[in-house]
């Protein structure tokens, strides 16, 4: 009992310590002898070279059963997104207000545009095809370079009076703004049973009796999605892909009142009255021009 509680020194503990690190007698160093560590040392080696190779195995497994092509779990969201451009958020979505007589005000809209449609110049469509077909563009092999499928041209020139090309400032220097309409990508997706969807655009107070109609240009006519642009396969299968796009020319907007501008998608398979996401199928905006 007395030894229990004998206190040792500092040099007593210090000295135990170095015993317990390397004891001369026993030759043992951590308490335990050079042949046990050399034991010891292999198990584990041996133990997590066993554990990779198994977790090596899994994931070997894991990828000869993944589709490269195609996600095997896709989002629950069974209609595409919509956007809009030019894109100005406020504190409630989507707000754009500028005026006519003050180009500073409504330069960066332009320029966005501008930097937008970059993507679907002649240049950058140059490895992709082009496609006059009305119907889907069904492709079961990758008959494309690089073990790839082919993917339809979509060029700015083809919004005519909104490309850009023809009107510099994409009518807001007029008063009659153009907005690019885009619908967000899902992979095999076929927005309707056989004709092509497409973009409408009215003020959101439209449907009340007497209410004053939007007058409005699409670009292409009509304001389709040329049906040989779906389905789309995938990033990896379609390098080249780009998306549709519909541009809207407002003509009648008010001058000097805030008006709410929704532009839907018609089709048999795009939904736009889902509560829980004011982006699908559709896109709505609030639209201010003063002069």
């Amino acid at each position: 009992m007395a030894a229990l509680q004998e206190k040792k020194s500092c040099r007593q503990r210090m000295e135990e310590f170095g015993h317990y690190c390397w004891n001369p007698d026993t030759g043992q160093m951590l308490g335990r002898t050079l042949s046990r560590w050399v034991w010891i040392s292999l198990y584990y080696v041996a133990f997590y070279v066993v554990m990779t190779g198994i977790f090596a195995l899994c994931l070997y497994v894991l990828m000869q059963t993944i589709d490269p092509y195609t996600p095997d779990y896709q989002d629950q969201l069974q209609s595409p997104g919509v956007t809009l451009r030019p894109d100005v958020y406020g504190e409630k979505g989507l707000e754009i207000s500028y005026n006519v007589s003050d180009n500073s005000t409504w330069v960066d809209l332009t320029r966005t545009l501008r930097t937008f449609l970059a993507g679907y110049s002649p240049e950058s469509q140059e490895n992709s095809i082009n496609c006059t077909s009305d119907k889907y563009f069904f492709q079961e092999g990758f008959r494309a370079p690089n073990h790839t499928k082919f993917s339809c041209k979509f060029t700015a020139d083809m919004l005519q009076n909104c490309s850009g090309l023809v009107d510099p400032s994409f009518g807001f220097e007029e008063g009659k703004p153009c907005f690019i309409i885009k619908m967000n990508r899902i992979v095999k997706f076929l927005p309707s049973n056989s004709s092509a969807p497409r973009v409408d655009c009215t003020f959101l107070d439209q449907p009340r009796a007497g209410a004053r109609r939007l007058q409005v240009e699409y670009y292409p006519p009509n304001g389709t999605f040329s049906l040989h642009y779906f389905p789309y396969y995938g990033r990896k299968a379609q390098p080249h892909y780009s998306n549709p796009l519909v541009a809207a020319k407002l003509l009648n907007i008010p001058k000097n009142k805030e008006v709410i501008v929704v532009c839907k998608i018609l089709a048999d398979h795009v939904t736009f009255d889902n509560p829980h996401d004011q982006y699908e199928g559709k896109v709505e905006f609030k639209l201010r021009i003063q002069k």
